[in-house]
């Protein structure tokens, strides 16, 4: 039995070489910069008008609002942020800067530019071959893409397949975890005391379906947001002599790590660029797939208009929120300490306050961080078993059964050591990366024509601005 074991988690560290290597980084951030380029750079040419037709809708209240059976354009990125703002916006973050240096973050920044088309064409694709179901609600996502666009049934499945089992990790019990250890490390609350809190907390919310998910999310997403980046910000305030040195050593380490930092040993251009990418897409879910599960169900008639969420989406979570972490962790100097992870945020986010202040406040943002994943990815893990069920009389019986085990893994997740898990749970969801990417750059000619299509309409006044 221990050798069947070691060798799986052999074959795991292998896999996961490879679906998070320098291959994958490359067709990940390859396929933003195809659509990028096909676009005539959408994302910047057309930046203001995606936020006044995301955000602007949203703040001046014209966004479409939810209707009896589906959710509104804003409860649907919520939903979506819920998942994709999470624990890679701060031990991501610093992970990649103990490993690639300063530089790295250089090289998120440069992965989130292009990754806001990735996630636009996911979006517009997850829309444009969305069904309803049985409960009169649109079902969409990379499956359903791939299943009627591409006309490849098998690989809808396996992405179904990936992203079920991925939930159980990456969305629940090492979230779960992450919150019951940050609590018993700032509070010395008991693991086990966190674990039954969160159960009840999680079950009251997705029992209820995405219905319920989403007036949680919609309500919890910017309060977090906007928690931490004020927390951030008195930070910055505090540092603020640093600030500047501070974005001119992460530019000039992304290039030259040796001269922009004195020679420091380890830190290489190939490892900042290697670091960078990977936990900017491990943040922002660009080209993974889950995401568009989300906007799929959303009360709205154009692809388009709810793919220029996604690039609000990515924007918010790299280039805003894993900025804010970044810059705390470079001003304040703690970069060069030896700590590593969580340990190097809390260290960030303790300078310059009284005590151990900054860490608690940090705490409390990442057990809300942490909250909103369980709760988005949940979702993910139904939608995605649902594709599965579809074609059987026990869909309804198999989403319980999810639900109620979903629910068990957070207690489970709480009082464990997850390393394994984490290791597998990682490895999944780049898999997951893998049918989705195929779906999205053979139908990227669908994405470039919906995309003209509601520019020549809006243009002609035919939609509503």
């Amino acid at each position: 039995m221990q050798d069947f074991l070691e060798g799986f988690l052999d074959a795991n560290k292998a896999v996961n070489g490879f679906v998070w290597g320098p291959v994958m980084l490359v067709v990940l951030v390859g396929t933003g910069v195809y659509l990028s380029v096909r676009t005539g750079f959408f994302q910047v040419r057309r930046f203001g008008f995606a936020m006044r037709n995301t955000i602007g809708r949203v703040l001046t209240r014209r966004s479409r609002q939810a209707d009896s059976e589906n959710i509104s354009g804003f409860q649907a990125v919520s939903t979506a942020l819920a998942s994709t703002v999470g624990t890679g916006n701060v031990v991501g973050v610093a992970t990649a800067i103990s490993l690639g240096g300063p530089g790295a973050v250089f090289w998120m920044w440069i992965s989130a530019f292009f990754g806001m088309m990735t996630k636009y064409g996911e979006i517009v694709l997850a829309l444009k071959y969305r069904e309803v179901n049985a409960e009169g609600r649109y079902v969409g996502g990379p499956m359903y893409y791939i299943a009627n666009g591409l006309k490849q049934p098998w690989l809808a499945y396996l992405f179904a397949i990936f992203a079920t089992l991925a939930t159980f990790g990456i969305g629940n019990m090492t979230q779960a975890n992450s919150i019951a250890g940050a609590v018993e490390s700032s509070f010395g609350v008991d693991r086990l005391i966190t674990g039954i809190v969160l159960v009840v907390l999680t079950a009251v919310v997705i029992l209820g379906g995405i219905k319920s998910i989403a007036r949680v999310t919609e309500k919890l997403v910017p309060f977090m947001a906007v928690f931490f980046i004020a927390m951030s910000i008195v930070l910055l305030v505090l540092n603020a002599s640093e600030l500047i040195p501070s974005l001119v050593l992460i530019v000039e380490a992304a290039f030259n790590p040796s001269s922009a930092l004195g020679g420091a040993a380890g830190y290489t251009i190939a490892n900042a660029i290697r670091m960078g990418i990977a936990r900017g897409v491990f943040s922002n879910e660009a080209g993974l797939g889950s995401a568009p599960i989300a906007h799929a169900a959303a009360n709205t008639r154009e692809p388009v208009e709810q793919g220029l969420w996604g690039i609000f989406e990515v924007f918010v979570d790299t280039i805003v929120i894993c900025t804010m972490t970044a810059l705390v962790i470079v001003t304040t100097g703690v970069w060069r300490s030896e700590h590593e992870g969580p340990a190097l945020t809390i260290a960030a986010f303790n300078h310059g306050l009284p005590g151990t202040a900054g860490g608690m406040a940090l705490t409390v943002g990442l057990a809300m961080f942490a909250y909103s994943t369980i709760l988005g990815w949940s979702y993910y893990g139904e939608k995605s078993l649902e594709f599965l069920f579809r074609r059987t009389s026990q869909v309804k019986t198999a989403i319980w059964i999810y639900r109620v085990v979903f629910v068990a893994a957070v207690l489970a997740g709480s009082v464990g050591s997850l390393k394994v898990v984490w290791d597998i749970a990682d490895t999944l969801n780049g898999l997951m990366a893998i049918p989705n990417l195929i779906g999205v750059l053979l139908l990227s000619g669908v994405v470039i024509r919906e995309t003209k299509s509601y520019l020549q309409r809006h243009a002609a006044g035919e939609i509503d601005d």
